[in-house]
């Protein structure tokens, strides 16, 4: 298709049609980029600060799902500076916690049978045979601790820990409101730095 001859509203359904989740992603930022931006539009920052710790605890739920990471980073940013960091990293990771845990509910509920069926994969069965077992103990556990911990989505992390049958809801929940209170504390503590 010759995208230079067409009409703009049409090269944008287009796009909107071939490409929704992008299109759903970018949103999101554009979202994230007034919210944080938006300070100098003072009813809309009273507004965010309004909403104190309860706004950390959504922003919390916010910062485990991709689309909306960067909101919550957004809200975070804006909070950090008029709530106590300690308490807001707390509560914080809690919110992010139970998203979590809805994730990894649902994982391991719906993908149960894929995930034993990929475990019999000969490239899964021959990488689990030679992967030593201390690497294999340590490895994904870590590796999904500091997915969880980062912007990067959640969903990854928790499908990581979720498809490891040893890892039981109680060691989940630790590791995960451990690598999310982090990656919160660090936005928070950047937060008041910019402030």
């Amino acid at each position: 298709m010759d995208y230079q001859n067409i009409h703009p509203a049409h090269a944008a359904r287009v796009y909107m049609e071939k490409y929704p989740k992008f299109l759903l992603l970018f949103i999101t930022f554009l979202l994230a980029y007034f919210l944080f931006y938006g300070r100098n539009n003072l009813a809309l920052h009273a507004f965010v600060i309004s909403t104190g710790y309860l706004g950390i605890f959504i922003a919390g739920l916010m910062f485990s799902y991709g689309f909306t990471t960067a909101p919550a980073i957004s809200l975070f940013l804006i909070l950090a500076e008029h709530q106590n960091i300690y308490a807001a990293t707390i509560i914080g990771g809690f919110g992010a916690l139970l998203s979590d845990l809805i994730i990894f509910r649902f994982i391991r509920a719906s993908f149960a049978d894929e995930i034993e069926k990929l475990s019999k994969e000969k490239l899964i069965v021959e990488l689990d045979h030679h992967t030593p077992s201390k690497l294999k103990k340590y490895f994904l556990p870590v590796m999904a601790g500091f997915i969880i911990a980062s912007p990067l989505p959640d969903e990854i992390g928790v499908t990581l820990l979720a498809s490891i049958r040893s890892i039981s809801t109680s060691l989940f929940t630790l590791i995960s409101y451990a690598s999310n209170t982090f990656g919160i504390f660090v936005i928070l503590t950047v937060g008041k730095m910019i402030s």
